[in-house]
């Protein structure tokens, strides 16, 4: 990674409480210009409420936001959505809009106050939806298409809304596999093209193939950051998500690879922890040098 490359976000330690509850805990994320940083841990880490505090969505008790340098707090909510876009993990339910419409509710930060969308908005639009592959759906209402399709609606929404900074909040959720791997490969691309992203990433396997930095939460603290090869090692797995693992690389891809072995309570009480953890650490990967960047 270019460590000289300018941060397009850096928030510094966040807290967020409900009702009493710490969901944040003093947490620091950076990502840089042309970043993908990857959001991993177990339910109730934390990701998805940091990245609705990063888009403004939520109120965070203390800490601080900077999005390309400017204060989130001293940000216009129109000059936050020109900056940033943020693809929720269940896509909502909009009863009576078709497809076209919803993405191009996208095009309102770069809209005068009423002005209607032109015809550069739905070309820019529609070629959002070629991006995602929806362009079928264009017509139908969101009620008519699978959860997969209206997810697929959603991150079309955003790709409109030609954002620098794209939150996306478990992107590939309802996905088949097919389309889990487009979105990410589109996602990869706008990366590799400028755009800055964080998403938070359910699979593993996925989050060390796509990503170039993971932040590994727990508790609604960070447990661990930095290069896949750096945070998934087969300790900081086991102590984030309770189970045994092997991490290799992957003879095909060249990324990481983990396989899950089972739950870390169960292998100590049978007398099998010994062997798993020797199985780890036979196929961990031993440092970067072995690794190809993730493609």
């Amino acid at each position: 990674m270019n460590g000289s490359r300018p941060q397009a976000i850096s928030a510094q330690n966040l807290t967020h409480e409900v009702e009493g509850k710490t969901l944040l805990d003093g947490v620091d994320l950076q990502a840089e210009r042309g970043q993908l940083v990857g959001l991993i841990g177990p339910n109730g880490a934390g990701k998805t409420t940091l990245l609705r505090t990063i888009s403004g969505i939520l109120r965070y008790r203390q800490g601080s936001i900077h999005l390309e340098g400017s204060d989130l707090m001293s940000m216009s909510p129109k000059d936050a959505a020109a900056t940033l876009a943020l693809v929720p993990q269940i896509a909502p339910y909009t009863y009576g809009f078709t497809s076209m419409e919803l993405v191009l509710m996208g095009r309102y930060p770069h809209l005068g106050r009423f002005q209607i969308e032109g015809r550069e908005d739905d070309r820019i639009a529609r070629e959002a939806m070629r991006l995602t592959e929806i362009e079928q759906f264009a017509d139908r209402t969101l009620d008519t298409l699978s959860g997969g399709e209206r997810q697929r609606v959603f991150v079309a929404r955003a790709l409109a809304q030609q954002p620098r900074i794209l939150l996306m909040d478990e992107p590939t959720a309802n996905l088949d596999v097919l389309h889990q791997l487009k979105v990410l490969d589109l996602v990869r691309q706008l990366v590799d093209d400028g755009l800055t992203a964080v998403a938070a990433i359910h699979d593993l396997n996925m989050a060390a193939r796509y990503c170039d930095k993971l932040v590994l939460l727990s508790g609604g603290r960070v447990l661990a950051e930095g290069p896949p090869n750096e945070v998934l090692a087969p300790e900081t797995i086991e102590s984030a998500f309770g189970v045994k693992s092997a991490v290799y690389q992957d003879p095909i891809t060249g990324s990481l690879a983990i396989s899950l072995i089972g739950p870390a309570d169960e292998h100590s009480q049978n007398g099998t922890g010994l062997r798993s953890s020797a199985v780890a650490e036979r196929t961990r990967v031993p440092d970067s040098h072995g690794v190809k960047d993730p493609a």
